[in-house]
This record gives structure tokens, sequence and C-alpha cells, in this order.
């Protein structure tokens, strides 16, 4: 397996502890009413909802802080001044990253993002510049399961592929298969820990030593910013050279 899924566990174990401080809890209740707000405060009806909401409750948010979040969304409040912004840019190495925010200050969010990559030695770029080396899929983690039996059902519910890093498992899909595989799997036993659109790069970038360093460092850095929902990037750094960073 590539270093990059090994980043993956380092950054789900990250989750928790955020989630300990709230600061995850921040960043799913902007998702939770910009979903709300462009498809309906409907979880049965709103498919990109109906998946925030599974995070939420995974990540064990509260559920009358969950239903706050989507009625500020769906009535116009809070959540209707959030918008979707995309930055592109690239790091240490040539690494291509893509930086998903949603933001009710545009100003404010491209001059943090822009502090973090030139702190860290990366750049800024334009639009369009690294975004064609991404493809959207959906992504299921599942942990402590049976390999065999899940790659048996994940397949005959449609998955791309099952791919396995240290006990963890990630089923991938297309972006529109996902709620049906996710389904599947359920009804088959399997009790998923997320299941999210994410972007995959088809090409990786090796990083060894400083370079690996200040990757890593920018990449926390922008997961650490208040406006940034998701980080994706197509660095590999080794499971070793990732154990001595941490």
């Amino acid at each position: 397996m590539s270093g990059h899924s090994k980043w993956a566990t380092i950054r789900r174990k990250k989750g928790a502890i955020d989630a300990k401080r709230g600061k995850i809890f921040t960043k799913i209740i902007r998702e939770i009413s910009t979903a709300a707000r462009l498809g309906g405060g409907n979880v049965d009806g709103n498919p990109r909802l109906r998946l925030v909401v599974d995070k939420a409750r995974a990540a064990n948010m509260p559920k009358d802080t969950i239903q706050r979040a989507i009625q500020k969304g769906a009535g116009g409040g809070e959540g209707s001044s959030f918008e979707e912004v995309v930055y592109e840019g690239y790091g240490p190495g040539g690494v291509a990253i893509l930086v998903e925010a949603l933001t009710d200050n545009r100003a404010r969010t491209v001059s943090e993002v822009r502090h973090a990559f030139t702190k860290h030695g990366g750049n800024l770029g334009a639009q369009g510049c690294v975004s064609h080396l991404f493809e959207k899929k959906g992504n299921i983690v599942l942990e402590s399961v049976d390999g065999d039996k899940l790659m048996e059902a994940a397949l005959d519910g449609g998955a791309d592929d099952v791919i396995e890093d240290e006990g963890v498992f990630t089923v991938v899909t297309r972006p529109h298969d996902l709620e049906s595989v996710k389904t599947a799997l359920e009804k088959t036993g399997f009790a998923p820990r997320s299941a999210e659109i994410t972007m995959q790069a088809a090409t990786q970038v090796p990083l060894t030593g400083d370079a690996a360093e200040s990757m890593v460092k920018l990449a926390e850095a922008l997961e650490d910013l208040d406006d940034v929902q998701n980080v994706h990037a197509n660095f590999d750094i080794s499971a070793e050279e990732l154990a001595r960073l941490a």
C-alpha cells in the first residue's frame, strides 16, 4: 500500500482528537447547513445531507446539534452565508493539492490558505492547475472485518475496489454508487465507519526526508484552518517515514 493510505489512517486518528476539542463539530455543522440549504432539510430526500448526518453521528455529535444545523441551513439562517470554494496548488516536490473550503469570507480564507502554502514550501496556483489529476470517488471505510467476505459483498454491491491498510479497509465506488454500495454492505451485516465522496489522484509523488516533513506540516496546517473542509493531495510517503514524522 502507498504511504498516502497510511496518511488517511493518521487523519482518522487526528479526527478523533479534533472531535474531543470540538473542532470537527464546527466543520461538520457547516457541511450540514450547506447541504440542507442546497438540497433541503429532508434527510431521506437529500443524499448529500444524509451522508453528512451519518458523519456527524459517527463523530458522536448530539442529535439536537444536528437538527439545529439542518434547520439553520434549510431555513436560510447561518448556513446560507457559507459558499463552497476549491483552491488548487503545489506542495513540496511538486505534489498536487486540492483544498475544499466552506467560507463566509473569501478574502480571509484565500489569505489563510495562501499563508499555509507559502510557510510550508508550497504555492497556491490558478484554478484548474491540478484538478485534472484527480477523479471524484466514493470511499466507505470499515475496520476489523473479514477482508474476503467484505470483498465479495462490496463487488456484489457494485463497488469498484477494496483497499486494505493495517486492518483498515476502504471500499472504493463511483460517486453515484456510494449510497447503494453502503446500503448493500449494511444489509450484509457490515457497519461502515464512514462513507464520503473524495478526490482520488491518478498518480502519486513519492516523498522522503525534508520534502516529506514539509508536506505533512503543510497538510496539517491546511486541515487545521476553520474554513477548510477537506484536503486532497497526491503525495506518497512510506509508512516508516510517516511513523518517524509522527
